[in-house]
């Protein structure tokens, strides 16, 4: 409702639609990096047994291959919480999408590193 001699009320912002396109795609490949890594994850841990004991730590390549599938998956879940947050505020939220992304991407490598560290 407007009133004589006053300006009409602003709307929303307009959301952007190469933000939500952007902010979409990097939380699926999100999950797509996060479902591959499990995959890897496991297929890595179930073929352990041709490993020699003498330079080979069993524990070590399970605490990594878990550590970093958890790091990522809490990653992924705080940055999928802000995602939707910010775009339900219309506010920016490809930043915050895509630095989720590299979060778990980091996380990965950096079990990975530590699986072959392990093993080796």
């Amino acid at each position: 409702m407007t009133y004589p001699g006053y300006p009409p009320r602003p709307g929303p912002p307009r959301r952007s639609a190469a933000d939500l396109a952007i902010s979409i795609t990097a939380l699926v490949l999100t999950v797509l990096l996060g479902a591959g890594a499990a995959l890897m994850g496991l297929f890595s841990l179930a073929f352990l047994d041709h490993c020699p004991p003498q330079t080979c730590s069993v524990d070590g390549a399970v605490n990594a291959v878990f550590t970093s599938l958890a790091a990522a998956a809490l990653i992924g879940t705080l940055g999928l919480i802000g995602t939707v947050i910010a775009l339900a505020r219309r506010a920016s939220a490809w930043p915050l999408a895509v630095s989720t992304l590299l979060l778990c991407v980091v996380a990965v490598l950096l079990g990975g590193i530590g699986y072959v560290a392990a093993v080796s």
